[in-house]
């Protein structure tokens, strides 16, 4: 029989191993208090942010269109003021989401004050500042229906004169975004003397309208906090989504690699030719710079380019060799959409140029006469 002592011993050992099953048990509850305590924090927070103004933390965000209704074609040809340099319009943060079953017709009954080629400048004041979008595009016309819906009245808001051009790439050949957007530049550029050129993806939706549409003294990156990566910037030198530079900053850096084929790395080599052109990037706060991504799949045709690595550890021998000075392209049709102007182009492929047989589109008869563009023309 057993002592008394080993009894005892026993009981303690059995009382122990209870208490760490308890323990064990007791653990994923005891998280669960935990995090729903600090839900009902965040919530006491956002609201505190709600009551201190549109201004603040808070990003519900209001309607994208709201007030804009009250703008009106001005009457008569009087000369107009500048419009102010901070828009009264702007709201900061933008309610975004996806409703279906949106159309291109609705965005533009939704947008009236907008001409045809997508082109815009506020009705009651001189714009100070000229800005072309350069989207990228191929087989996105889902995500496009969206960010137009968005953009026209964002960029209103901010009282700017804009116009948004769509740059499609042909064929079924593998997308190069970099090369699309040096496309992009140069055709906008030969229609107009925009004063800032913003480079954007189709799918990011601007989500607070301070995040202002206009150039800075350096390039800068305008899409820092995506929700992607959890509304924070990614790394350092990140350059990706949505950036802006003026003409200058743009032929400073030889503008962007044409050699990038398939999805990745043009994105960081082109913060490098930043660097490379004596440059810095600047950004809004995370608070401002906000993006919502609409979600996709990778596409096909724009699989992960296996050589990018490489590449981007070359990119200080090849920027001044590769770029805007040796851009190739075939423009195929040029069409002025009611909310965009539509560049389909032939880019080739990584094995070069391949004309097709479709009529090269005529450019506008009188286009701008300056030095910047006998810079780009130069073949």
């Amino acid at each position: 029989m057993l002592s008394l002592q080993s009894k005892w011993r026993y009981l303690v050992m059995f009382l122990g191993v209870q208490l760490v099953v308890m323990a064990l048990l007791s653990r994923e509850g005891y998280h669960k208090r935990v995090t729903y305590f600090f839900r009902i924090f965040r919530k006491m927070e956002t609201g505190a942010g709600q009551a201190g103004g549109s201004h603040g933390r808070n990003h519900t965000g209001v309607d994208v269109y709201a007030n804009l209704s009250l703008l009106t074609k001005a009457q008569g040809k009087e000369d107009l003021a500048y419009c102010p340099k901070t828009s009264p319009l702007t709201v900061g943060p933008i309610h975004v989401s996806f409703p279906s079953g949106l159309t291109l017709e609705q965005v533009e009954r939704k947008n009236p004050l907008v001409i045809r080629g997508g082109r815009y400048r506020p009705p009651n004041c001189e714009a100070r500042y000229k800005t072309a979008i350069i989207v990228p595009h191929r087989n996105r016309e889902h995500h496009l229906k969206y960010l137009l819906y968005y953009l026209h009245p964002f960029l209103q808001r901010q009282q700017l004169n804009y116009g948004i051009y769509v740059i499609h790439q042909a064929g079924n050949y593998t997308f190069n975004r970099a090369k699309l957007m040096n496309v992009g530049f140069r055709e906008a550029m030969r229609e107009e003397s925009w004063d800032c050129l913003f480079f954007h993806d189709v799918d990011l939706i601007p989500e607070d309208d301070r995040n202002t549409y206009t150039c800075d003294p350096n390039p800068k990156h305008a899409a820092v906090a995506m929700d992607k990566f959890g509304y924070k910037l990614p790394y350092k030198m990140y350059f990706g989504g949505v950036s802006a530079l003026t003409p200058d900053q743009y032929l400073k850096m030889n503008g962007f690699p044409n050699n990038y084929w398939g999805w990745g790395g043009e994105d960081d080599d082109i913060g490098v030719r930043v660097s490379l052109g004596g440059m810095v990037i600047t950004r809004p706060s995370l608070a401002v710079g906000r993006y919502k991504m609409i979600k996709h799949k990778l596409d096909e045709g724009n699989e992960i380019n296996p050589r990018r690595f490489n590449m981007l550890a070359k990119t200080r021998q090849t920027w001044k060799l590769d770029g805007m000075n040796t851009v190739d392209y075939e423009i195929i049709s040029r069409q002025y959409q009611p909310l965009f102007t539509n560049i389909t182009v032939n880019i080739g492929t990584e094995a070069g140029l391949h004309p097709t047989k479709a009529p090269v589109a005529k450019l506008p008869d009188n286009p701008p006469q300056n030095q910047l563009l006998k810079e780009l023309t130069k073949s």
